[in-house]
């Protein structure tokens, strides 16, 4: 995981990652950009086009104008196309950015069913939540698939829950 507060280069690391990876080893990427805002993604594609390396990743968004429901299913999707290319015999990096706004997504969707929020203001489900992802991320005889997660830590403390509970599966 790549962890840190606003603006220290989390996305910038990955970009170069994917470009390193691609470039220097012929290797696929799968990229799932939860809670993006627009001109994030859209400057993420044209560094990906301009590395020419948009023929070695995939790139999937579930931008921070959508609904909840999108956004916390955006890494999910990213990761059932990982899935899909680790199954095909290919190793696969998958990244998530940011992992801490698929907790934020969790905690909107989980409001909106009318759950009683846990600590800090999560959703009860916050564990079982990064579990389903995180777990999902394994490897086969045929291919694997490693994952560079970027994890904001909010206010710099290590000890909230979003943090905490993706320390527990890096």
């Amino acid at each position: 995981g790549l962890f840190g507060g606003a603006g220290v280069g989390k996305t910038v690391n990955m970009m170069e990652l994917i470009r390193n990876i691609a470039i220097e080893h012929s290797g696929y990427s799968v990229f799932a950009g939860v809670g993006e805002r627009t001109r994030e993604g859209n400057d993420f594609y044209h560094e990906m086009m301009e590395s020419n390396v948009l023929d070695k990743v995939s790139l999937v968004y579930g931008q921070m104008n959508e609904p909840p429901g999108n956004r916390l299913r955006v890494a999910l999707t990213g990761l059932t196309m990982a899935e899909k290319f680790r199954d095909e015999g290919r190793d696969v990096l998958f990244f998530v950015d940011n992992i801490y706004r698929y907790t934020l997504a969790g905690t909107e969707v989980s409001a909106l069913l009318g759950r009683m929020p846990s600590a800090v203001g999560y959703q009860p489900t916050l564990a079982e939540e990064m579990g389903v992802l995180q777990e999902r991320i394994t490897s086969t005889k045929t291919g694997s698939i490693t994952s560079v997660q970027a994890v904001y830590v909010p206010a710099d403390d290590l000890t909230d829950p979003s943090p905490a509970t993706t320390f527990a599966h890096l």
